[in-house]
């Protein structure tokens, strides 16, 4: 009997041990999703005590034994200010041996309202977001939608966009820049690593197309519209509020700015270069600074602008023969739009109210 038992030894001890793994591992699993579980009520109900309205259905807990998946069903976020997000189902999940990764995935679109503008659907067959590193001062978020079209429901303001190629979000944990990199690595004052003061940001809208008849797709001729935009978000530490308006009137106030501003736009034929060392909000919550512009064949889009009805049109037209006359010289325009007293200048035109942040 002892002979029988030091022979299957051999045999019996990995199954042990894979036994006592798979047992202690299902636990884990079990503790992380409770966990999880705890932690979403507790994120709700704290967005409950500064307005927020926070619905969901029970979620469904799945993925043992290498992903917690969860699934739910009946989203709606609405903030304080009217704005909302609503989803049929969204679906949570991460691996259960690396649970600081999050990807959220809206498999059947969303329902966004735009305050008193009212709700737009968003279709695709890829609507994801992720966040990473979520132990750090500020994690790594990602957001990604792939053939995305937008629906203006009934009594809804129309939508600017009809369908996009691609949209994409990035916000990450600043880097540090070389002295001189910008005059806004001198201005600040901190023993903080950029890591743990600014946020870089990163937009990318790729191949839209503009609703028939408005701006956008008057701008582009009925071509497509694309617009990469980068900037450096100082200061997200004071990032605070119950909505967004409170937000970034808290950010403002503690001196927050857009550093290191660049991007590119094409709208058809014309293209544009962008380009500032700082902006900023004002006490009114409208953008301040200035922002550089090199363009090829700008004048229709100028143009277009002058069909909004928050623009003034005698200005912008005169800006668009300006912009005109430039480029039967030269075929290159560069242009110059300062955001100051609530206001959009290029030159002596007055063009239209500053971009309004809160």
């Amino acid at each position: 009997m002892t002979q029988a038992r030091a022979r299957y030894a051999p045999l019996i001890i990995p199954f042990a041990i894979v036994l006592i793994v798979l047992v202690v591992w299902t636990a884990w699993w079990f503790w992380l999703s409770q966990q999880v579980r705890e932690r979403l009520d507790l994120a709700a109900e704290g967005l409950r005590a500064q307005g927020w309205e926070v619905a969901y259905s029970e979620p469904a807990l799945t993925g043992w034994p290498f992903r917690t998946r969860l699934e739910s069903r009946h989203v709606r976020l609405t903030a304080p200010t009217g704005h909302e997000i609503a989803a049929p189902r969204l679906i949570a999940e991460a691996n259960a041996y690396r649970p600081d990764r999050w990807v959220v995935i809206a498999g059947d679109g969303l329902v966004l309202t735009r305050g008193d503008k009212g709700r737009v659907a968003v279709d695709a067959p890829v609507i994801r977001a992720s966040a990473s590193g979520l132990t750090q001062s500020f994690p790594t978020l990602a957001l990604e939608l792939l053939d995305v079209g937008f629906t203006a429901l009934p009594d809804a303001e129309p939508f600017p966009l009809a369908r996009a190629e691609r949209i994409e979000l990035y916000l990450q944990p600043g880097r540090d820049r070389e002295a001189g990199d910008g005059p806004g690595d001198t201005a600040v004052q901190t023993a903080l690593p950029a890591s743990r003061r600014n946020v870089d940001v990163l937009f990318r809208l790729i191949d839209a197309t503009g609703r028939p008849g408005g701006p956008i797709d008057f701008m582009g001729r009925g071509g497509l519209f694309s617009l990469q935009a980068e900037t450096v978000v100082e200061n997200f530490q004071g990032l605070s509020g119950p909505d967004a308006p409170s937000l970034l009137a808290a950010w403002t106030a503690s001196g927050g700015r857009f550093l290191h501003v660049r991007g590119e736009m094409r709208a058809g034929d014309s293209a544009a270069r962008l380009e500032s060392d700082e902006l900023r909000a004002d006490e009114d919550g409208r953008l301040t600074g200035v922002l550089r512009l090199a363009a090829d064949r700008a004048a229709p889009a100028l143009t277009a602008l002058s069909r909004s009805d928050t623009v003034n049109r005698t200005a912008t037209v005169g800006a668009a023969a300006a912009a005109g006359a430039s480029e039967a010289l030269t075929g290159d325009v560069e242009l110059e739009v300062e955001f100051r007293d609530g206001r959009a200048w290029m030159g002596p035109f007055n063009l239209a109210p500053a971009p309004e942040l809160f």
